[in-house]
């Protein structure tokens, strides 16, 4: 899961195994971004798994090759962290066999270390991330699960109140419908990343906690695989999100989002529920605006948007209850949605615009609902990250609060090109691009 931090919110850590770990490090920083500083995922909140760049797991279903609990001998160094962690261990109920066998064979993994390194230097358009997410592949791989999980899904969206479409859309989003949970041993991974102290003790604290689950014998030390950052299980979370929010859907007195789907697709709407879920608002829709429309940060009713002349473009009323507010992933070229606060709880797993979207949209796709109508701006070229920071450079320098100049474009960087927009007679849309630069370049 992720944490709270800054403007940015890219994750950590990918999960997956290496390829797709390192492909996901390196994919992106969406000029869409996460959002503010209270929402980032970064290593510090409580969300399902480890902070990472926004991802699109595999999609071609895999069985994982049995992970590697280490090569050669451990350093001197691992030694020490593992003796030195053994009181903390015991201090939270873990046995000394347990622990024993957890760490049996175990050395760091200097592959693990490398990619915490890895930095992503350019932004995957928004419209190619959202092909990914919701491509033919996965929903033919989908759509069958919503039939196979009827009555699971039934009893869960009575029970928690969040929409099965978002619940679906995360299990596709995080493994491809468990087709792939990772590859790496958990204990080996987060050892690893604490002994080196990244993020410094958040990753020993969750190092901690995925002892305790041994303890409690919710998985074996065999099957305890996730990513290289330790998200776990079919939806990916994090130890101490699993052990927050994951269920025991089936009575069978363990949590097991390893091969459990109704415990696994359970937990992640008690997770979803646990952080905000508003059961019967939705995530939000693709509208129309009518021509010369001025866009604005406000969030209104519905039935406000509709007297402002926005449209559903799937026809159907804009109405009920509930406020929205307009998103412009592309800017006021592309697709405009209005969404929700369900779809910042969504964000809660992952804390960028793109995942979110990917999820409630994939989440739709499954249940039969169109693709997004408005095309896409595809002739875009999006801002390298340098041009990212210096677009914040430029703002920041006028007084707008952006946060930390980090190249990522959160919420608090978009009110800030929002603010700039308007006072220059712009279209405001919020839009990180290459007018906006040339105007913050020009207007010195």
């Amino acid at each position: 899961m992720r944490h709270g931090g800054t403007d940015g919110g890219t994750s950590l850590v990918t999960r997956n195994g290496d390829r797709w770990a390192l492909l996901a490090t390196l994919a992106v920083s969406l000029a869409l971004g996460s959002c503010a500083s209270a929402d980032v995922m970064s290593v510090g909140s409580i969300t399902p798994y480890a902070p990472t760049e926004q991802r699109v797991a595999p999609e071609a279903p895999r069985t994982p090759a049995k992970f590697s609990r280490g090569e050669g001998t451990p350093s001197p160094s691992f030694r020490a962290f593992v003796s030195a962690l053994w009181p903390d261990a015991q201090a939270r109920g873990v046995s000394r066999s347990v622990y024993d066998a957890a760490f049996s064979g175990v050395t760091q993994d200097e592959k693990i270390i490398a990619l915490t390194k890895k930095q992503a230097e350019f932004v995957k358009p928004v419209w190619e991330y959202l092909a990914s997410a919701v491509s033919p592949n996965r929903l033919e791989r989908g759509t069958p699960m919503t039939r196979q999980w009827a009555s699971a899904l039934d009893t869960i969206e009575r029970t928690y109140g969040v929409d099965r479409k978002v619940v679906m859309g995360v299990w596709g989003m995080e493994t491809n419908f468990g087709g792939f949970t990772g590859s790496h041993y958990v204990v080996r991974a987060l050892a690893t990343l604490a002994e080196a102290k990244y993020r410094g003790d958040y990753f020993r604290n969750e190092l901690l906690t995925a002892l305790v689950i041994l303890q409690q014998g919710h998985v074996s030390p065999e099957r305890m695989e996730g990513s290289w950052a330790g998200a776990m299980g079919q939806t990916q979370f994090m130890p101490s999100s699993f052990m927050r929010y994951a269920v025991d859907f089936t009575g069978d007195g363990r949590r097991d989002i390893w091969t459990s789907v109704p415990d696994a697709l359970a937990s992640t709407a008690n997770y979803l529920k646990q952080h905000g879920w508003q059961p019967g608002l939705p995530w939000g829709f693709e509208v129309k605006v009518p021509a010369g429309f001025r866009y604005g940060r406000q969030t209104m009713s519905f039935a406000a948007w509709a007297s402002h002349g926005v449209r559903r473009v799937d026809g159907r009323p804009l109405s009920g209850a509930g406020e929205a507010r307009l998103f412009l992933p592309a800017g006021a070229s592309g697709p405009v949605f209005l969404v929700t606060a369900n779809f910042d709880v969504i964000k809660r797993y992952n804390n960028s615009d793109a995942y979110a979207l990917g999820v409630a949209h994939l989440g739709d796709r499954l249940y039969g609902g169109a693709p997004v109508q408005a095309p896409w701006p595809t002739d875009q070229v999006p801002l390298a990250k340098h041009e990212r920071e210096e677009v914040q450079r430029h703002l920041a320098s006028r007084g707008y609060d952006i946060g930390e100049i980090d190249g990522r474009i959160g919420s608090q960087t978009r009110d800030a090109i929002f603010a700039f927009q308007e006072s220059r007679g712009l279209v405001a849309d919020g839009h990180a691009d290459n007018r906006l630069l040339a105007q913050l370049r020009q207007t010195r």
